[in-house]
């Protein structure tokens, strides 16, 4: 850091020290007076600033009451205008000595920006055209003791602004216009899943085994149990049990924890939701997904054609369908159908300088990472890839031409995945297998690896039906639909390291 900018920063740092100060001195000075403003406890709002606006016509000249956040002052003598925002936008105030009184003018000249207040007053327009309350009570009704952001530069600094979220709420509105879009968006997610004939449930977040996808656990411990404990990775292996349980339809929308890297696309705890339907296969999941999202960005942005990141995407349906071997082929140039054994793969994985790790050596990991390596980023239009290797797929039902393949899709839209979906896998024998290869790789050091889940393999047994399934990561969903670059612009409270 240069000596200026830490100058700048020590300057800066005794200017917010001495606003403080002189803060809680008005504070004080209030509580010695007897009008502590946090001894408030409910005003009677008649309007919100939005609802004035839109119904001038009919409220001009009728008394309302708002309350909000005190944005800004223009004191002029004995008349003065300020702003007041609230949960629905700004609205323009004029208060003047002649309607409050000296006393109240003069306590209203003293509040500050910050300052949650009340006003009651009646609307009219000021010359200008500019639709206003104009005051005749105005109550300090909760003291802000620390400054918001100089009020043309707002709050920029990312990293502060995913740690003081409701700073960034209250100077950046488009910011809560993100959440505001991002509740809209799951809410539309529901009423079409409702509309399908899936019912709702709820699975535990706390679990016993760590398996349903392979990625790191988070691990705790029950006291009480003495027993240690997860957090789920995925709800899948429950939802499939109420299948068993002869649920036809079910989904969970809720969050899912791994223990993994952090980067614009993954953040620890995620929202995420998980569907199944019995007597249904992956191309069934294909179509609810293309449905699914066309019909929720069609009702929630009025479009099917968005702008993500600089490129044009459609998303009506009629997405294209590859297979991932294909995909390999279209953009790499790699024909993995003429690669049939693993000493083959690991062979052109080195010729092309493909990297992988030495315990997921085999054709169908190799398959993946030539995948993952040249061909995922170039998918910017919505595409389903389709048939993945069975290692990298373990509870997911084989293609009955080519058992090295299983019937399982990803669904990639500007070069990022969206959704994972599998024809799932109803045999409990293989099932087992596959689950003690998990263990297996577990034991050689695979931390992403799941565990044995005997419990779900005597499900199997009880019988589940032929059945697809499908999760879709809502976060990048969000991300996707609001244009926004990262997904901690989609958390309200995004993972960060506390400050030291």
């Amino acid at each position: 850091m240069s000596e200026n900018n830490s100058n700048n920063n020590v300057e800066q740092e005794l200017d917010m020290n001495q606003l403080m100060k002189v803060r809680r001195e008005k504070l004080d000075k209030l509580k010695q007076e007897g009008k502590n403003p946090y001894a408030i406890t409910k005003f009677n709002r008649t309007h919100l600033s939005k609802d004035i606006k839109d119904n001038y016509d009919e409220l001009e000249g009728k008394d309302v009451t708002i309350a909000g956040r005190l944005m800004a002052k223009r004191i002029m003598g004995k008349a003065s205008f300020c702003h007041i925002q609230d949960s629905t936008g700004r609205i323009q105030s004029y208060v003047s000595i002649n309607d409050l009184g000296e006393e109240s003018y003069k306590a209203f000249k003293e509040d500050d920006i910050g300052d949650i207040v009340g006003i009651t007053g009646f609307v009219f327009k000021t010359k200008t055209g500019e639709i206003s309350i104009h005051a005749k009570e105005f109550t300090l009704l909760s003291k802000s003791l620390r400054p918001l952001p100089e009020k043309f530069h707002g709050l920029k600094d990312t990293d502060l602004r995913y740690r003081q979220r409701y700073v960034d709420l209250i100077v950046n509105p488009e910011v809560k216009d993100t959440f505001i879009k991002r509740t809209e968006i799951i809410k539309e997610i529901r009423k079409f899943m409702d509309e399908k004939g899936y019912m709702e449930v709820e699975t535990p977040i706390l679990t016993t085994v760590a398996t349903g996808d392979a990625a790191r656990p988070f691990i705790t411990h029950h006291n009480t149990l003495d027993l240690e404990m997860y957090l789920r990775i995925a709800p899948e292996l429950n939802l499939k049990r109420l299948i068993v349980g002869g649920f036809d339809k079910v989904f969970e929308i809720g969050k899912n924890f791994r223990n993994e890297g952090m980067d614009i696309k993954h953040n620890p705890e995620f929202t995420n939701m998980e569907f199944y339907a019995s007597y249904e296969d992956y191309n069934d999941m294909m179509n609810i997904a293309e449905e699914l999202i066309s019909t929720v960005a069609k009702n929630t942005l009025g479009t099917t054609t968005i702008n993500y990141e600089g490129n044009e995407i459609n998303l009506a349906p009629g997405w294209k369908k590859i297979t991932m071997i294909d995909a390999i082929k279209e953009v790499a140039g790699i024909d993995f159908n003429t690669i049939n054994t693993d000493e083959e793969a690991q062979a052109i994985a080195k010729e092309k300088g493909v990297e992988y790790e030495d315990i997921k050596n085999t054709r169908g990991h190799i398959i993946n990472e030539f995948f993952e390596t040249f061909v995922e980023e170039t998918l910017i239009q919505p595409t389903f890839i389709i048939d993945y290797p069975v290692e990298v797929s373990p509870l997911t039902k084989r293609k009955q031409d080519d058992p090295r393949l299983v019937e399982r899709f990803e669904l990639f839209i500007g070069g990022r995945e969206y959704g994972n979906a599998y024809s799932e896998l109803n045999d409990p024998i293989d099932q087992y297998e596959r689950f003690l290869k998990q263990v297996e790789a577990k034991e050689k050091g695979d931390e992403e690896a799941g565990g044995m889940d005997e419990d779900f393999v005597n499900a199997l047994e009880i019988g589940m039906p032929p059945t697809g399934g499908m999760g879709i990561g809502l976060d990048r969903l969000i991300m996707l639909l609001t244009n926004s670059a990262s997904i901690r612009d989609v958390l309200f409270f995004p993972t960060m390291k506390p400050l030291a």
